[in-house]
């Protein structure tokens, strides 16, 4: 059921891959337009690809099939081996997430919050066709984005990512169809349409973590063995690619006697990623607990903040191309 938005950074990278070409065309979806909107009436900031001059904002991809394109190419790449052991390796890069232990057996530590929030995934077919336009609603203290996507059906599907309170969200999985889409009518206002479940639903625990260091002698951390952030900017896995990007131009460029596992050489990685996905992080961490906050000045300032930066042409320009990846 899970979707990602990649920018285009990442979708670059992949081309290089020769993963992107391979993916069908309904499980990769650009997306020209986003609007979001605030919790008070008239709070709202667009984002348009034609204004920016750019081709598209993101392209929403289908993860499964994703997975499938990257697994072939392995599958194809003489250069690698599958094993099912460990082996002896100058460099070892850990990239399976955070939970699997591997990380804290060379003494990573990590720094987590908890938001007490779930993400809920689904795929959802509206009544209008989407038109590429991405939408996201900011409610205090849920935020709900509808992500265009032409599965499973072509200019009227959607991928759903709905972080809510922990409660909130097991009341929603555990709904009927039938609330659950009330639900989400009363939510969107019925800007996208009609929406109804055209899949399962899937919910897992949100949470800020980081790694307190990103490598040692001999490895190196990438994507959420790294770094965790909440999903409302939909950076998670272009994170994760910019972490490989970044890895990759060490190694091209280090001194022919420097081994691949040296320290002072990984080093530059980290150097390179910890700006980044720390500004990431905060970035997000910060919407989400400026919009969560009931307080109502705050909720004056975070709405007044969403119409000053759809009026400053510059400041949206400047956004559009951090989250393009440029």
């Amino acid at each position: 059921m899970r979707a990602y938005a990649l920018n285009a950074a990442s979708v670059a990278l992949l081309t290089r891959l020769r993963v992107w070409e391979g993916l069908a065309e309904d499980a990769r979806t650009p997306v020209h337009d986003m609007r979001i909107h605030g919790d008070r009436a008239g709070a709202e900031l667009h984002f348009s690809a034609w204004q920016q001059g750019a081709g598209e904002l993101a392209h929403i991809v289908d993860a499964a099939a994703l997975e499938d394109q990257l697994d072939a190419a392995l599958r194809f790449a003489p250069h690698v081996q599958r094993v099912t052991e460990p082996v002896p390796a100058t460099l070892q890069a850990l990239c399976e997430g955070r939970d699997t232990g591997a990380a804290q057996e060379f003494g990573v530590h990590y720094e987590r919050h908890d938001y007490g929030h779930m993400g809920v995934a689904t795929r959802l077919v509206a009544s209008k066709p989407h038109q590429g336009q991405a939408w996201q609603w900011f409610r205090s203290p849920d935020v709900l984005a509808l992500l265009p996507f032409d599965r499973p059906e072509p200019g009227h599907g959607y991928g759903l990512v709905w972080s809510l309170p922990k409660d909130e969200a097991r009341r929603l999985m555990a709904a009927g169809p039938a609330e659950f889409e009330s639900a989400l009518l009363e939510a969107t206002g019925g800007a996208a349409g009609t929406l109804q479940l055209a899949g399962e639903r899937q919910a897992w625990p949100l949470q800020l973590c980081r790694a307190d260091t990103l490598c040692g002698p001999g490895w190196v951390l990438l994507g959420d063995a790294a770094h965790l952030v909440h999903p409302l900017a939909g950076q998670g896995l272009n994170l994760g690619l910019a972490d490989v990007e970044a890895l990759v131009d060490v190694i091209v460029r280090r001194e022919s006697w420097r081994s691949l596992g040296d320290e002072k050489l990984l080093r530059r990685y980290a150097r390179a990623r910890i700006a980044p996905t720390w500004a990431m992080g905060e970035l997000t961490d910060g919407l989400l607990r400026g919009f969560a906050s009931q307080a109502p000045v705050l909720a004056r300032l975070r709405n007044e903040g969403l119409r000053l930066v759809d009026r400053a042409g510059p400041l949206k320009k400047w956004l559009t191309a951090r989250a393009l990846g440029h």
